[in-house]
């Protein structure tokens, strides 16, 4: 059994996807989730944080962990997504230069593209006061960085290799808030083409029936040229 502590978020929605597309492969990882209420503070109390230092979602905690061994609890969306590729032998190449290009394209996720988008969003939708140097800044660098994944995706189905991956699974979530990031996907068509080709997936539908996003009506708005 693996507990799946998660917020319906960006960040945390990357365990769901991941889950269900190994039951749409035929993969079935015993596990719970475990909403963690961000807005009424739980992830910062004590039980959360023996489990996750960094007061972050997601986090898992495995009971029958690889190696065996007592409960392994581990926190990071990154870290996370490579450990159930591994345990479940799915949505990361086993030959070295697929399961290297893979990562290579997670870890863009985890240290760009998922913090500068969050950045953008946040100064947008829930910044106590309007802060336009702060806008202009996250979203040049956001806009910068679709530019990275259109570039990748000029005639590939996926980010690495030639199927699904955790790097699709990691970056498609952040996408799905593109105009709260100040983003229009109009100019990114290759961006465009894949996020629509990946949102059609069966897997993915149940993920995120219901999911709001959290970037959605933006309480300030910054018209500028970023390109």
């Amino acid at each position: 059994m693996i507990d799946v502590h998660y917020a319906r978020s960006p960040n945390g929605m990357k365990l769901p996807l991941f889950l269900e597309e190994l039951a749409e492969q035929g993969v079935l990882l015993e596990h719970r989730l475990v909403p963690v209420r961000l807005s009424a503070g739980e992830q910062f109390r004590a039980e959360f944080l023996a489990i996750s230092p960094n007061n972050k979602i997601p986090a898992i905690v495995d009971h029958a962990p690889l190696g065996g061994g007592a409960p392994l609890a581990l926190f990071e969306s990154g870290a996370i997504l490579q450990y159930l590729a591994e345990k479940s032998g799915k949505l990361l190449a086993f030959d070295a230069r697929t399961r290297f290009e893979t990562l290579q394209w997670l870890t863009w996720q985890v240290a760009g593209l998922g913090p500068m988008a969050g950045q953008s969003g946040w100064f947008r939708k829930h910044a106590a006061q309007r802060d336009d140097y702060a806008m202009a800044r996250y979203t040049r660098e956001t806009h910068r960085l679709y530019g990275v994944l259109d570039r990748r995706l000029e005639g590939r189905d996926f980010i690495a290799g030639n199927a699904l991956s955790i790097a699709d699974i990691a970056c498609w979530p952040w996408i799905v808030s593109h105009a709260g990031h100040g983003v229009s996907l109009d100019d990114f068509p290759d961006v465009a083409r894949w996020f629509a080709a990946i949102g059609a997936r069966p897997a993915t539908q149940r993920a995120f029936a219901d999911y709001e996003d959290p970037y959605a009506h933006p309480k300030f708005t910054l018209e500028e040229a970023v390109a």
